[in-house]
């Protein structure tokens, strides 16, 4: 996993992380900055729970004047998901993976292989199907809006075996 230190994060008003935190009603706390950062810096991969906090300590930027332990990575990972910042998925072995949730995006097609359990986002090969796919879920989602459902965010998942998985399973033995 590449390691990318997010930038560091004063408190200002112009700081579209703090932004993003304050229009949420969330604190602008140094924690919630970095995890923020970390994965607004990384759109494209969803990370566990552990993942994303060897991810951080790997960085050093929990080490640096952050302390971020399970609980408090925990509890601040569900707050971000309540208010729509994180996109949080469960898999097929019921382990939950996170990622940033761009505002303009209803639903974000990812494949998992069921051999490797690695997550793979679609985007790039669905690109010329993506505006259709964004259309469908948004249709969607306004019917459930019309029916009193809220707070909605839609989770389009591929399940079967990677490229890498397939050709090891067809490999000779």
């Amino acid at each position: 996993m590449a390691s990318l230190t997010p930038p560091s994060h004063p408190m200002t008003a112009a700081d579209p992380i703090d932004a993003l935190l304050s229009a949420h009603g969330l604190r602008r706390t140094a924690a919630a900055r970095l995890v923020l950062g970390w994965l607004l810096a990384h759109p494209d991969t969803s990370y566990t729970h552990a993942q994303l906090q060897m991810a951080l300590s790997d960085d050093g930027a929990s080490a640096s004047s952050v302390s971020l332990d399970r609980v408090t990575l925990y509890r601040l990972i569900d707050r971000l998901t309540q208010v729509g910042l994180l996109l949080c998925r469960v898999d097929s072995q019921r382990v939950r993976r996170y990622q940033a949730m761009p505002t303009s995006v209803h639903a974000i097609p990812h494949f998992e292989c069921q051999s490797c359990h690695r997550d793979s986002p679609l985007s790039g090969a669905l690109k010329a199907n993506a505006a259709d796919l964004e259309k469908a879920a948004a249709m969607a989602l306004e019917v459930l809006k019309a029916l009193g459902y809220q707070d909605m965010s839609m989770d389009f998942a591929v399940r079967g075996l990677c490229i890498d998985c397939a050709a090891s399973t067809s490999a000779p033995a």
